[in-house]
């Protein structure tokens, strides 16, 4: 199980496109000139947002290798290849949360202010984020193929965007990041016992798959 945790966690850094790099650098620039202190937990989500993504589009090289045919014949449960999959996007969340860090820290040192209820929401965003992306679409793409999950990524992106987009100058964010705090505690349990349930969903999806392939 741990090689496939390895194999997993370097399949997500290495399909990481300079491209999408260039552009999440580029509008993060945006958001921390645009939004002023805010720009560092509104880029935090951008980053949050790209991790979750990435953990999906893995599958995309899956695919081109043919992995899952060999996946598929390992002596392993169906519940431990699955499970490997929800600890190696586990294992993301520090790529997720060092990337938040370093951008409230430019925001702080950039407009020489701190306030530790940004930065928790920092930190709540590129933790929850990934997990609330990755929990809807893995069980789509266990149970209906990768593509599924890919429109349903696009789905949750555009709320989000408008989200970016309302906030990107700052204006009414402190108020509203004071109320949201109170609120992060239902909203991580919330989300982590999703992210449990959504583990069972793709096992049984996984399961269902090997034996269609069997047949």
């Amino acid at each position: 199980m741990r090689g496939l945790i390895y194999k997993e966690f370097t399949v997500f850094c290495k399909c990481i496109d300079k491209k999408l790099i260039l552009i999440a650098a580029a509008f993060s620039l945006l958001l921390l000139c645009k939004a002023g202190y805010y720009g560092g937990l509104m880029a935090s989500v951008l980053l949050a947002m790209t991790v979750g993504m990435q953990n999906v589009m893995s599958f995309v090289s899956d695919d081109k290798a043919r992995w899952q045919k060999y996946q598929m014949a390992l002596p392993m449960s169906d519940m431990s290849v699955v499970a490997s999959k929800y600890i190696s996007v586990l294992c993301t969340l520090g790529v997720s949360l060092l990337g938040a860090g370093a951008l409230n820290l430019a925001s702080s040192v950039l407009y020489r202010n701190f306030d530790p209820v940004v930065w928790g929401l920092g930190a709540f965003a590129a933790v929850f984020l990934p997990l609330m992306w990755t929990g809807v679409c893995l069980p789509l793409t266990y149970w209906f193929g990768v593509q599924s999950a890919q429109v349903m990524g696009m789905l949750i992106v555009v709320p989000v965007f408008y989200f970016i987009k309302y906030f990107e100058d700052g204006s009414g964010f402190s108020a509203m990041a004071a109320s949201l705090s109170s609120y992060l505690f239902l909203a991580g349990a919330v989300t982590v016992a999703a992210f449990g349930v959504s583990l069972l969903i793709s096992a049984a999806g996984y399961a269902r798959r090997r034996e269609q392939l069997r047949q």
